[in-house]
């Protein structure tokens, strides 16, 4: 049973007391969030804050779109090391790893042998023989140490926790915390080491949100809270604000960006879920090659528009009889409507196509089937080419 019917939720809080969170590990700027009152998902075994009773998700959504928030992420990265690295890697990823230099980042899609998703993710190359691997939520672990037999490669957790800063101040702030100043380049999917009040930091132009953005890597040996007040005193200027995960949720869905274990999971291939540009069907072996090169190539994951906000795993029915079902959902400040993502039983719909959608009170409301991203198809706003900051709506 899920833990979510819609009107209630299980978060983790911090509560008084020792025991039973054994498994669990905190971010590095755990005591900057518990100030706010921050309530918990578990991602990677991480934490990873979802809301705060002192922080509106509303505001932190605005936040976002108009100046620049920071997420301290669950995501949970591994470190490959070793003269057989690449040949792993390239191993475990449908799209063809050799081609990232040292210094850049590549999108990373991990199969079964049957062309089931297992985990999607980043993967940095900060040196030819070094790379790091933030993934998403999933059990890559033992898989990734299952196939290095035989090969010359360490896998290991370097202790690496990751953090977001977003939005369209997000780049003034990194040249303002830099003591450097910009690093350059530093394009789309760049990855730099910089000084960030003395302390050399791992940075990538990436995000989660499809704004403009970036992330930074704190290691175990970085003073935590020197690098904290260092970041907040260059974003204070531009208002930086934390915010957590439900007010970045909005954001994603209405880019299109999915979630792994719920948009997609071992079920689906990725062109299933319309990932197909990541998958190099004429690079050497990888896992899932064969089961892909006979997979259907029919696309059944789309975006949902309506008037109130979808439920997850709810129905989706075109004529009235079911067709497929929500994936994510949320409330869009900026469309004033709800939103979501469906995964169809079946490919062959168009966008547009009216659909009855199951929001979160239970009943059946009217919708439409939309091509994602919602908006900024070209993806412009993340590499800066759309500077346009939009007005807060009622």
């Amino acid at each position: 049973m899920s833990s979510s019917d819609g009107k209630t939720r299980d978060l983790v809080s911090t509560i008084p007391g020792a025991g039973w969170d054994f498994s669990l590990s905190r971010h590095p700027y755990h005591m900057i969030e518990r100030p706010f009152g921050p309530h918990y998902c578990v991602y990677n075994r991480r934490q990873m804050a979802c809301c705060f009773d002192k922080l509106d998700t509303v505001d932190g959504y605005w936040r976002l779109r108009q100046q620049a928030a920071v997420l301290h992420t669950g995501e949970f990265p591994l470190q490959f090391r070793g003269p057989d690295a690449e040949r792993l890697l390239d191993k475990l990823f449908t799209k063809d790893i050799t081609k990232i230099k040292p210094g850049r980042c590549g999108y990373g899609l991990a199969c079964y042998e049957d062309g089931g998703l297992i985990v999607d993710g980043i993967l940095l190359r900060l040196e030819p023989d070094l790379f790091w691997y933030a993934q998403a939520d999933g059990d890559f672990y033992s898989w990734a140490r299952a196939h290095a037999v035989g090969l010359d490669v360490e896998i290991s957790d370097p202790g690496v926790y990751i953090s977001q800063v977003q939005g369209p101040n997000a780049l003034k702030i990194l040249e303002a915390a830099s003591d450097d100043g910009m690093p350059e380049p530093f394009g789309y999917f760049a990855l730099a080491r910089v000084s960030l009040g003395g302390q050399q930091v791992v940075i990538t132009r990436t995000g989660y949100t499809n704004e403009l953005g970036w992330e930074f890597y704190t290691e175990p040996q970085h003073d935590v809270e020197a690098l904290w007040n260092h970041l907040r005193v260059a974003g204070e200027p531009f208002g930086m604000e934390l915010f957590g995960l439900d007010s970045m949720h909005i954001r994603r869905i209405e880019a299109g960006i999915l979630n792994a274990g719920s948009d997609f999971d071992w079920t689906t291939t990725p062109y299933d879920v319309g990932l197909d540009r990541f998958v190099d069907e004429d690079k050497g072996d990888f896992i899932g090659k064969q089961a892909l090169k006979t997979a259907p190539r029919g696309v059944r994951l789309i975006g949902l528009k309506c008037e109130a906000e979808p439920h997850i795993g709810g129905l989706v029915c075109i004529n009235g009889k079911p067709a497929g079902k929500v994936s994510a959902g949320a409330y869009s400040p900026y469309l004033q409507q709800g939103i979501g993502i469906a995964l169809m039983h079946e490919p062959g719909f168009n966008e547009g196509d009216a659909v009855t959608i199951q929001c979160l009170d239970g009943d059946m409301y009217a919708g439409q089937l939309a091509g994602l991203p919602l908006y900024d198809k070209e993806a412009e706003i993340p590499r800066g080419k759309c500077v346009e900051i939009p007005d807060r709506k009622a």
